[in-house]
């Protein structure tokens, strides 16, 4: 009988010989991946080389930090009607911002662009916004009632009182000797106005100190996700999970998770009582989450938790902090043209009087205010860009096209900027949308425009004109000279310095 000797030797051969294979077998993943970046690279740009590229890092692209809205205005003026962007390594878009070309790309049924939005997925889910195909149109069907002008009506007065507690801290604050931040007191506002109106929220989220770490989570989110889509490696989960930026994403998203997990159950717990329940069946018209939730009830399997949960945060997150963009940059271009701002709250003064009230009726009889707040949004648009993976190619009206998997993404910005079809484009001009004007379909996209267009663009549109009417009556709005916002690109269009205004009391 051999007997087997345990070697130290043998058993250091052996690890020795583990780690040269896995060394040699991450050394084989690691040039197949660099092989297979460089041919796509290469690929797309000689698919797309009729599109125009400024030069670019062949692993980082256009790394342009902060300052990619001003080199999009560059490009706009350089390139006719679209350009190649490189966010990073081999993921190239096709940057449109000619009307024409946009009319053509949102005119098809393109699905949003999967490289793109799936970052947004752990945080607001598979709603409206990233749904695609049969699902979205179901989704898209079911919701649309809830914005019917009939559910809107009512709104306005609940948007008043939100407007009115925000003028009403102001009113206590010193901010014409000290300039005040709005975007948060906005943010806040907005949230306030979304809860009450689409998710029958009783309570005051602008007195709640709670309410300020979702604003905050949003605001984190909004940043970390968009960076991440500027990275090359962080498009890998594992790697994304693994960094600082990963650990905060996660943290924020449960911070955002557990506030819009407890806006349903809330609701939920309200139509168990059987009077509540019954109120809310002999509604003409449900609201935005009575909806969701008597969809819910009546059939689980076409409506999830997870679809619930998904459609509430989706519009929690759009219905709030795109309208506090908006709102605040419309505050800043009014306090930039004191000319413009004093002819609006002329116009407000005649309808409302020195009342603090403001009715549906009202809105229609607000035509100067209407023209400088869609001005104000030409030049500010709160979403910058839209995204389409092409699903088959496209031709535009010159003859450039672009093959099937390819992004195509509308920049907003860079087309409410385009000198070819706005004159002066950087001049802040209301006559631009005077009844008697005309531009082309497709050159002011606000709300992004096709079969996918914001689903609640009325209803922000209301709040925007509640917001300017209000505050214009009770207060002066004027810049503050020291800080000069600096729009930035984000996932919504925020200031890198924050908006800073002084506030001067009318009475």
């Amino acid at each position: 009988m051999g007997f087997f000797v345990f070697s130290p030797t043998m058993y250091l051969d052996g690890i020795s010989g583990f780690f040269q294979g896995a060394f040699l077998l991450s050394l084989f993943l690691v040039l197949f991946k660099a092989v297979q970046f460089y041919l796509r690279r290469q690929w797309l740009l000689k698919a797309l080389q009729h599109f125009p590229c400024m030069p670019s890092h062949w692993l980082w692209g256009h790394h342009l930090k902060d300052k990619e809205l001003q080199q999009i205005l560059i490009w706009v003026e350089k390139f006719p009607s679209a350009c190649l962007q490189c966010l990073s390594g081999s993921n190239i878009r096709v940057l449109l911002y000619d009307p024409d070309y946009v009319k053509v790309v949102l005119g098809r049924s393109d699905p949003k662009a999967s490289g793109i939005y799936q970052f947004l997925a752990p945080w607001i889910g598979y709603g409206l916004l990233l749904l695609n195909g049969k699902k979205w149109f179901q989704h898209r069907r079911m919701l649309t009632p809830a914005f019917h002008y009939d559910i809107l009506k009512p709104y306005v007065k609940i948007m008043a009182d939100s407007v009115n507690i925000m003028l009403d801290k102001w009113e206590k604050l010193d901010g014409q000797d000290h300039p005040l931040e709005i975007f948060h007191c906005v943010s806040l506002m907005t949230l306030d106005t979304v809860m009450k109106c689409a998710f029958s929220y009783q309570g005051s989220v602008q007195l709640d100190e709670n309410s300020k770490s979702y604003t905050k989570a949003v605001e984190d989110l909004n940043n970390l996700t968009f960076f991440r889509l500027r990275n090359a490696f962080y498009k890998y989960n594992i790697i994304y999970n693994m960094s600082s930026d990963g650990c905060l994403s996660h943290h924020a998203c449960q911070i955002a998770h557990e506030h819009t997990d407890g806006v349903i159950k809330m609701r939920m717990s309200q139509l168990q009582n059987e009077e509540e329940l019954q109120k809310a069946r002999k509604k003409r018209r449900l609201d935005f989450l009575d909806i969701l939730l008597f969809a819910r009830m009546e059939d689980r399997n076409s409506l999830s938790d997870e679809d619930l949960r998904a459609e509430v945060d989706t519009f929690m997150f759009e219905g709030h902090d795109t309208t506090a963009s908006g709102i605040s940059w419309i505050f800043y271009a009014l306090a930039t043209h004191p000319e413009h701002q004093q002819r609006c709250r002329e116009e407000v003064q005649s309808i409302l009087g020195d009342g603090t009230s403001v009715t549906w009726d009202h809105l229609g009889q607000m035509p100067y205010t209407t023209m400088c707040i869609k001005e104000a949004l030409r030049l500010y648009p709160p979403v910058i860009s839209v995204s389409r993976e092409l699903s088959s190619p496209v031709t535009f009206p010159d003859g450039r096209s672009i093959p099937k998997g390819i992004t195509a993404t509308i920049s907003i910005y860079g087309l409410h900027h385009n000198p070819s079809f706005w004159p002066n484009p950087k001049v802040f001009d209301p006559s631009r949308f005077a009844p008697d004007s005309s531009h082309h379909s497709h050159a002011y996209l606000p709300f992004s425009g096709g079969s996918r267009n914001c689903i609640g663009k009325q209803f922000a549109m209301n709040e925007l004109k509640v917001a300017v009417a209000l505050t214009l009556l009770r207060f002066e709005l004027l810049p503050d000279p020291t800080r000069i916002p600096v729009p930035i690109a984000r996932l919504v269009l925020k200031s890198k310095n924050g908006i800073h205004l002084c506030l001067k009391k009318l009475r």
